[in-house]
């Protein structure tokens, strides 16, 4: 019989608060896609199986980032490093566990889901995690796993993919950039530890840096009107997405002047603040879809 302590590890394994970030953009893509009556089976089964799926690579993440996650401080108390939990039952967990959370997709839902779920098992697990040791870009590679989510919400709502779910994937990419650069400038010292290549430990003075927050917050506060203009969204939607961009983009310029630790978290706070005010407003003033 598992011990309490071994199913708490489990579930720290599927890094709950990353899954449930994960739910919330895909259940807003789902009722986004979805038509004036929402199924809320299919709502239920398309959070069941995306859970699965993310929690599992989630697992596999850390089965392969052991060693890193033991060096930095921020991730040794995680349950490998900490050694709660073998690694081997990590593996066999991670695997179960995400290809079960595809399956349950195609099958429950449709293939297009499916196959958008194992993107982004593969995308995360086969390219993101090793790319992380190797070079910056990997902050651009993780940001597509990362914006799928609402795109395999949509196809289960709709079954096709469209403009309208491609302009969710580039909302939640573009801001996953400035706010995980925000972490990186934080936890540079970190992420050295662990012998992760982010941006800011590339460069003396924060330049690189500094224009990819301000260039992906411009380009955010861009695309997150296009909702509207598609016809996806009401004007309450585009005042609120204005405002917010507006507001995410001085949070960048002030980092820009400062450079410090202190405005870097305020970067971090604004784009946490951003996101699920923006996704609510988005949900309100939804337009009808035929």
């Amino acid at each position: 019989m598992i011990s309490k302590q071994s199913l708490q590890a489990y579930f720290e394994l599927t890094k709950p608060r990353v899954t449930l970030l994960v739910l919330i953009t895909t259940a807003v893509g789902f009722y986004m896609g979805s038509p004036a009556s929402l199924s809320w089976i299919r709502l239920a089964l398309v959070l069941i199986g995306t859970a699965l799926v993310a929690g599992g690579t989630s697992a596999l993440n850390q089965y392969l980032e052991l060693d890193i996650d033991a060096r930095m401080r921020r991730t040794r108390n995680r349950p490998l490093p900490s050694k709660r939990l073998a690694p081997a039952h990590a593996l066999v967990f991670g695997t179960v566990v995400s290809l079960a959370g595809v399956i349950s997709l195609g099958v429950w839902l449709n293939w297009l889901t499916a196959l958008l779920a194992l993107i982004t098992l593969v995308t995360y697990v086969f390219l993101y995690t090793p790319l992380k040791q190797k070079s910056t870009i990997s902050t651009l590679v993780g940001a597509v796993p990362g914006a799928l989510p609402p795109v395999g919400g949509w196809t289960a709502a709709r079954g096709e993919l469209t403009l309208e779910a491609w302009l969710l994937f580039a909302i939640l990419f573009f801001w996953q950039l400035p706010h995980f650069l925000a972490i990186a400038w934080v936890y540079r010292e970190d992420y050295a530890r662990g012998g992760i290549k982010v941006l800011p430990l590339s460069e003396d003075h924060g330049d690189a840096t500094i224009r990819q927050i301000l260039l992906n917050c411009f380009l955010l506060l861009l695309i997150s009107l296009m909702p509207t203009i598609l016809g996806v969204t009401g004007n309450i939607y585009l005042l609120a997405a204005l405002l917010l961009g507006l507001f995410f983009l001085a949070s960048g310029i002030q980092m820009s002047l400062r450079r410090t630790n202190r405005y870097a978290k305020r970067l971090l706070f604004a784009s946490i603040i951003y996101l699920p005010l923006l996704l609510m407003f988005m949900v309100l003033n939804k337009a009808p879809i035929p």
